[in-house]
């Protein structure tokens, strides 16, 4: 564990210089872009100097404004046993590629989703889950409700809700899936009174 400790730390070293060039390369202004993503211009500009430290709630916006995939920000180090590698998985169509080793805690995933339409079959099962749809239009159905998420649009719900999500037939999704284990919460500014919610960030 300790071996990884100095990799994680170089990596987010390089957030900031990463969002720098990428504003400069795309000729955006601080101005332009806390517009763009109601981060302050202040805190972007501590983001970019290392003197903020990144978080998936400043990324996430970011990576959104940019039109690029969070990877591309954060630039994950590779830790733990060289031998051991995230490896993409196929599940019913999809491509789940794990962000996270951490057994038994929260997992991170980003998961692309064909354009073929399958039915809808929620489930039901322990814990928590956040969406948040990177590219393309993903449908989710939870509980009584049918919804359509677009770039930038988030869903968090308790996972007891019956729920599924997958592709609208007419355009593959990118999405970034966050999962805790029951009573693991997201930490977000503002909450609904109600179990689920999705809102544009």
């Amino acid at each position: 564990m300790t071996d990884s400790v100095p990799a994680i730390a170089a990596a987010l070293e390089q957030v900031g210089p990463r969002l720098k060039r990428l504003r400069t390369q795309r000729g955006v202004t601080l101005t332009a872009l806390a517009a763009a993503t109601g981060i302050s211009k202040s805190t972007l500009s501590r983001l970019e100097t290392g003197q903020r430290r990144p978080s998936l709630e400043l990324l996430l916006p970011l990576a959104q404004a940019y039109r690029v995939p969070l990877d591309d920000l954060v630039g994950a180090p590779d830790v733990g046993d060289p031998r051991v590698r995230l490896k993409a998985a196929g599940s019913n169509g999809r491509t789940v590629i794990p962000l996270t080793r951490q057994p038994g805690g929260m997992q991170a995933a980003k998961i692309v989703i064909p354009t073929t339409k399958i039915h809808p079959e929620p489930k039901t099962h322990e814990g928590y889950e956040w969406l948040y749809v990177l590219s393309g239009r993903m449908r989710l159905v939870l509980g009584d409700h049918d919804l359509i998420l677009e770039p930038g649009e988030v869903a968090e719900f308790d996972t007891h809700v019956p729920h599924w999500f997958g592709s609208t037939g007419d355009q593959p999704a990118e999405v970034l899936s966050v999962f805790g284990g029951q009573g693991e919460r997201m930490h977000v500014r503002a909450k609904s009174n109600n179990r689920a919610r999705s809102s544009k960030q």
